[in-house]
């Protein structure tokens, strides 16, 4: 039978012409994401307080506080983890604790650290990357850690980069950069401050013979500014274009951002509606980018009489955040890892048996009650790869369940990256 069409080679040359332009921008403004490991949580400790030996010092106050609650079995049940949810949850809590209790630590500069003087935060600067260096080479450093060096602002501008030059110098002269190495840049109110930052880090880079783009920085959105700009536009949305590579997060600044819209303390919080109406346009400018979310923390801590009722705060919020797409968020006391990694696992192992269903019968082409699309396929993997890599669900329980392994999880779940690298 033959066919005939309408458009001629010549048309369709055409409308390829035309779309050129959007072709090249899906293509290397949406990679999407790059399938690494991003860490349930960031942990931020000031600069004169960081010593390698902290991930076991918080360990060890972490179970002290469990053990005066009455085990991490009771805590479970304080945070409304049923008895079942719980049976599955806790034995992988406590060992996480006990193995990894901090994913990702921040060694502060910034707002926790304060204004010591040149002499010293540059003393300090360097005694971090000593410290880190030597805590990553005897593989007890967790497996990302930085700093937050001060705001790219006229008054700490000078300071902030003094302090990162400084950092990274002493890193490359004690053994290299560590695998994980993590930056932030905080108090964001414009683009030119993340091309700014983008312009350090290329210099550094070229200073200590390190890849071009091996300099990445998380972006602290702090400032209303960088979520609606004086001409009305969104600069949040334009940063992945602005500084190519560049940016790693985006991380939610709960207390500088609502503080900022003249929010009373006593409402500031991670879930008022302005806080959600930032993250909403956080969510949909990286979409599709590979730059990743973070939420923000609560300053309610765990600590005393309150304990208890902190902790199913922050574990009702941990709950939240994971819900709406936020995978990781800010835990600012020892006492908090407890519920970060109750809520967090509580949540993969609820949402498992249904994920690795659906997976199986989308792996073998079975019929079963929901018909996923791909785009929900890629998410079911996305979700059942979250949980391994936080240690919530296991590769071989995955691999019994669904016939897969880690490896081709990661493609399902980022075939875009699996493809640009075949």
């Amino acid at each position: 039978m033959s066919v005939t069409t309408s458009l001629s080679t010549a048309d369709l040359a055409a409308i390829d012409a035309h779309l050129s332009t959007t072709d090249d921008l899906l293509r290397t403004a949406y990679p999407g994401d790059d399938g690494s490991r991003q860490p349930v949580h960031t942990v931020y400790v000031p600069a004169d307080r960081f010593t390698p030996e902290l991930p076991t010092a918080w360990r060890r106050m972490v179970r002290d506080a469990v053990d005066d609650a009455g085990g991490l079995d009771a805590v479970a049940k304080l945070v409304g983890l049923d008895s079942a949810l719980a049976d599955e949850v806790v034995p992988r809590v406590r060992e996480k604790l006990a193995v990894e209790p901090i994913e990702d630590l921040r060694i502060d500069f910034e707002d926790g650290y304060g204004d010591h003087g040149d002499a010293a935060e540059d003393a300090e600067a360097m005694r971090a990357a000593k410290r880190v260096a030597a805590a990553a080479g005897a593989g007890f450093a967790p497996p990302f850690i930085g700093i937050r060096f001060k705001s790219f602002e006229a008054e700490t501008r000078a300071r902030g980069i003094r302090t990162l030059d400084l950092f990274i110098g002493a890193l490359v002269e004690h053994g290299g950069l560590p695998d994980g190495l993590a930056l932030t840049l905080p108090k964001v109110s414009t683009v030119a401050q993340v091309e700014a930052a983008a312009e350090v880090m290329t210099v550094l880079e070229r200073a200590h013979g390190l890849p071009h783009g091996r300099l990445r920085f998380e972006v602290q959105v702090e400032t209303p500014q960088l979520v609606l700009g004086v001409y009305g536009s969104s600069p949040v949305a334009q940063l992945a274009l602005a500084v190519p590579g560049r940016i790693s997060g985006l991380h939610y600044g709960t207390y500088d951002y609502s503080a900022a819209l003249g929010i009373a303390a006593q409402y500031q919080s991670m879930e008022h509606p302005a806080a959600d109406l930032a993250k909403g346009v956080m969510q949909l400018a990286v979409a599709g980018t590979g730059i990743r979310l973070s939420d923000g923390s609560t300053n309610i801590l765990p600590v005393g009489g309150r304990t208890a009722d902190a902790w199913r705060l922050h574990a009702r919020l941990v709950r939240r955040s994971l819900e709406r797409g936020f995978y990781q968020g800010w835990d600012l006391h020892p006492n908090q890892l407890v519920t970060r990694y109750l809520a967090t696992y509580a949540f993969y192992r609820e949402g498992w048996p249904e994920a690795s269903e659906r997976l199986h019968d989308a792996r073998t082409g079975t019929t079963g009650g929901v018909l996923d699309e791909p785009a929900t396929v890629r998410a079911l993997a996305g979700f059942v790869l979250r949980g391994v890599r936080c240690g919530a669900i296991s590769a071989d329980e995955v691999a019994t369940a669904t016939g897969i392994d880690e490896a081709t999880l990661a493609e399902l779940a980022h075939p875009k990256r699996h493809q640009e690298a075949t």
